[in-house]
């Protein structure tokens, strides 16, 4: 009998490229470019990369992607990579088309999966829900039909693949074509019975008044450490791209009183493939629902700038409104240099709609978890009332809490205790008299 070692599959060896077109179609930086493709073949337990490069390729060929002298070069390190054992796959970070893709298999004897197909597999790895792995089976096929190509000879060769992303198989081009939309409409309507009963949930969340605070962000920024340092729930947080799928929703009890429903959605990243954009609309439309959005970024990530602005896009394409409140939250604060975190702090402080917070470490959590009740009095047109308190010089503890949750317009000390000025909504005032 075998050991367990022995019977376990091997992990596929890949060789990641980086295809840097010189021009100014990408904001990315194209090492850091390259890194964000090795962190996601490693998100894929079922691969093992063996070797990496940035490409720099002055004029794309139509048929081949890289010119002759390029592909010879990459044929060397395929052959060189992984101490002497060749790469069985080549991820491409970038678009590959059908012709490209069929013709560079041939030329260098590998499968090859582009940016799109890496990613679809990830998705269908992670996916954990029904409507989550509908979700991706539909994405897959929308992608796998583009790829209906003549692969290899007449198609008697299967392309192969890490899962159902692989190719089309042994049949011919349009029998295939027709079995896809076959699967597609049916798919579509399992998604769409699931969506449904989502929709009722909605509803009936709906009739209790809760609003609904939405995490969004690049993937890895920190929303489910975030998430879970907010609720008190598990979901898993890895230093992982893509770690969580699945979006994941808790209620959750403002200092002030107030409940709210926290979001947690699926990361955003560069270049997101349209097909996972509009399968995952339906999971999204949480974010649309959104009374509050909060935009978690990792402002220890040399990008961070870069990433954010393709946040950005993703949300201009799934219609989100100008006029939903948001609070841009710069976690990670614990991964600068001193220096860096102090001053980006006295930045803080002059940039509204900005919270610098760790996460990981819980430091400016409360001022955030004040910041979203504000925010959230403003937005669902909470009125303000002016008040006037006397504090005795002993009740540290509520002169916090108010200065904590920023009702405090003015204070003056004086010997009988401290006269605080207030603007505040019932509701805060209801809970720091129940303090």
């Amino acid at each position: 009998m075998a050991e367990p070692s022995e019977t376990r599959e091997r992990p596929t060896r890949a060789y990641v490229i980086h295809p840097d077109l010189g021009n100014s179609r990408t904001r990315r930086s194209p090492e850091l470019a390259l890194e964000e493709a090795v962190a996601l073949a490693h998100a894929l337990p079922a691969i093992e990369v063996t070797g990496a490069e940035v490409a720099r390729l002055r004029n794309p060929d139509p048929g081949m992607l890289f010119s002759k002298g390029k592909r010879e070069e990459i044929g060397q390190h395929l052959q060189a990579a992984a101490e002497g054992e060749g790469a069985e796959l080549v991820l491409i970070d970038g678009p590959v088309t059908p012709v490209q893709q069929r013709n560079l298999e041939k030329d260098w004897g590998v499968k090859i999966l582009d940016r799109t197909g890496l990613i679809l597999e990830i998705f269908a790895d992670r996916a954990q829900t029904r409507e989550g792995v509908l979700q991706v089976e539909l994405a897959a096929l929308a992608y796998q039909r583009t790829r209906l190509v003549r692969a290899w000879t007449h198609l008697e060769r299967q392309r192969g693949g890490l899962g159902f992303v692989g190719g089309p198989g042994e049949t011919q081009i349009e029998a295939d074509r027709r079995a896809i939309d076959e699967q597609v409409i049916r798919l579509r309507r399992q998604l769409g019975r699931v969506v449904k009963t989502r929709e009722l949930h909605r509803k009936a969340r709906a009739k209790v008044p809760y609003p609904i605070v939405a995490l969004v962000g690049y993937t890895n920024a920190g929303k489910s450490t975030l998430f879970n340092r907010l609720t008190g729930a598990e979901v898993l947080a890895q230093d992982q791209l893509f770690a969580t799928l699945d979006p994941t929703m808790r209620q959750m009890l403002l200092p002030g009183g107030r409940r709210v429903i926290l979001s947690d959605t699926v990361g955003f990243i560069s270049d997101l493939p349209h097909e996972l954009v509009a399968a995952f609309r339906a999971t999204l439309e949480e974010v649309l629902a959104a009374d509050l959005i909060l935009h978690v970024r990792d402002i220890s990530h040399p990008e961070t700038e870069e990433q954010a602005g393709d946040v950005g896009e993703i949300l201009d394409s799934l219609g989100v409104e100008e006029d939903v409140p948001l609070i841009e939250v710069w976690n990670k604060i614990d991964a600068l240099s001193p220096e860096t975190r102090a001053a980006l702090q006295r930045t803080d402080a002059r940039t509204a709609g900005v919270q610098t917070i760790s996460a990981l470490s819980g430091e400016g959590v409360d001022a955030l978890l004040a910041a979203i009740e504000e925010r959230l009095a403003e937005a669902l047109d909470e009125p303000r009332l002016d008040a006037e308190l006397l504090l005795p010089h002993s009740d540290g503890r509520r002169r916090a809490w108010l200065h904590e949750h920023g009702v405090v317009v003015a204070e003056e000390s004086a010997e009988e205790g401290v006269h605080l000025r207030l603007r505040w909504t019932e509701r805060q005032k209801a809970a720091f008299e129940a303090l």
